[in-house]
């Protein structure tokens, strides 16, 4: 419960006991209903339970309650605190899985194996906290139970969580070179293709090229002279014969 006092309903009783704050600040300030609060008022709710004070624990200030009091519209807000924990540093080592389910992680392990075999082994034994030679054994198929296996998703045996396997997954696909990509027959430009005389036929691999290397020379490049030039050439060829 964020910014609630510790004991609130043990707080909500030492403030109706103690102060006049209305029934709408303490249900605000201990996070309750005000019915309930009304309810602790009434002696109806939390019968038995003693009062905690607020303010020896340093969650409030008497100023801070003088000014709710004056003011009924005033919310009461927690007191900064004096000392300040320091943040425990999250020790990385194998990943503790319950005994009830580790006969489960060889059919975790093969599953892993089969379905992301992008995944290195620091990465599986990290995910199900197993051993090199559990997991060398398993992808060798030199496990001693290894006709038994079925694989199986480690998230849903709770091995581990989904948003670690994603993480590791992704980790691993970033890591793992790319692929080129193939390309299939490409169309030659227009001025290549409509080189050709109007009776010669146009075959298919003049006018498809298999892959960019096969692309025509730089010193190949067509004029509008030239091509007269040859239009020229063949019709005398033609009336000679």
């Amino acid at each position: 419960m964020s910014n609630a006092p510790l004991m609130p309903k043990a707080t909500a009783v030492w403030l109706v006991e103690n102060t006049s704050l209305t029934f709408d600040q303490i249900a605000n300030f201990c996070k309750l209903h005000p019915l309930e609060v009304k309810g602790i008022a009434d002696g109806e709710v939390a019968a038995g339970i003693k009062g905690h004070d607020p303010i020896t624990s340093g969650q409030l200030t008497r100023e801070e309650i003088a000014a709710a009091e004056k003011d009924s519209e005033r919310e009461l807000h927690l007191a900064p605190t004096k000392v300040k924990l320091p943040e425990l540093a999250r020790k990385r080592g194998p990943r503790y899985t319950p005994l009830s389910r580790r006969q489960d992680r060889p059919n975790a392990i093969l599953w892993l194996v089969r379905n992301h075999p992008e995944l290195k082994d620091a990465q599986i034994m990290r995910l199900v906290g197993t051993t090199k030679t559990t997991l060398q054994a398993i992808r060798n198929r030199t496990h001693w139970n290894s006709v038994a296996l079925t694989p199986m998703d480690p998230v849903t045996l709770g091995l581990c969580s989904q948003i670690d396997l994603d993480f590791e997954v992704n980790r691993a696909a970033k890591d793992r070179a790319p692929v080129p990509e193939e390309h299939g027959q490409t169309l030659l430009p227009a001025d290549v293709t409509t080189r050709h005389h109007a009776d010669e036929p146009i075959n298919d691999a003049d006018v498809f090229s298999p892959s960019p290397a096969h692309e025509p020379e730089e010193g190949a490049d067509l004029t509008v002279d030239s091509v007269f030039a040859k239009l020229k050439d063949l019709k005398v060829h033609e009336s000679d014969e």
